[in-house]
């Protein structure tokens, strides 16, 4: 498989398939496809690994494309304006991405869901809590909502976020929530109640604009037209 990611702020994954080669995705992807592309719907896994993925923001199906008879061409534009990241994954390097994070992947990749550890990660992390964990042997294709910033943490180091702008992490890493302290912080700064924080070793990405952030944006700013036009 040979690909292109393309398109800057808008982009777009294009991937050409030597014959018989295929791709998994979520329903929905696809953009466009050469017409020898075929496209077969399967549980892949099973029924236990399909519940697995819905519990992960996904579909309890996934669409399975392969170049019939010679090669072909098949695009997958993203969601939402940001960027798609190519990440080599292995048995000893799977990786963490957020919920719905997946675009497309080689077949030899999993998806399955990724729980946090501590019961306060679960409780209060919000978005952080329910992740996908990629896995197996393949090339996946993940969304990033907004600019993607890396920062590689140390055994030891830890970096702390703002619920939603956690994009993926190496398995390695871990994550808890810690309440923001102090109750002028939490009723006055804007800042919520809880952040996230994500211990080493490992590589973290971040993402500038996640779309849980421009939702509620959005949504006070509706909120606030609606009630000047009353």
């Amino acid at each position: 498989m040979k690909y292109e990611i393309t398109g800057g702020s808008l982009p777009v994954l294009i991937c050409n398939l030597n014959p018989d080669e295929s791709l998994i995705t979520e329903s929905g992807s696809m953009s466009w496809m050469s017409p020898n592309m075929k496209m077969e719907t399967t549980s892949n896994g099973g029924i236990g690994k399909a519940l697995g993925r819905m519990f992960a923001g996904e579909s309890l199906f996934q669409n399975r494309y392969t170049a019939v008879g010679s090669a072909g061409q098949i695009a997958f534009a993203s969601s939402f304006p940001g960027s798609i990241k190519a990440f080599e994954i292995t048995p000893e390097n799977p990786i963490v991405v957020q919920k719905r994070g997946m675009l497309a992947a080689e077949e030899g990749v999993e998806l399955s869901v990724f729980f946090q550890k501590r019961i306060a990660a679960g409780i209060f992390g919000g978005e952080g809590f329910i992740m996908q964990k990629l896995s197996g042997n393949g090339t996946a294709f993940v969304e990033i909502d907004g600019h993607a910033v890396e920062h590689n943490l140390a055994a030891g180091e830890s970096i702390v976020v703002d619920t939603g702008y956690l994009a993926a992490m190496s398995a390695s890493c871990s994550i808890d929530i810690v309440s923001v302290k102090g109750a002028k912080n939490i009723f006055l700064g804007g800042e919520g109640v809880f952040n996230t924080v994500v211990h080493g070793p490992g590589k973290v990405i971040l993402q500038s604009m996640p779309i849980s952030a421009v939702a509620n944006r959005m949504r006070v700013h509706l909120n606030i037209n609606s009630s000047t036009s009353k």
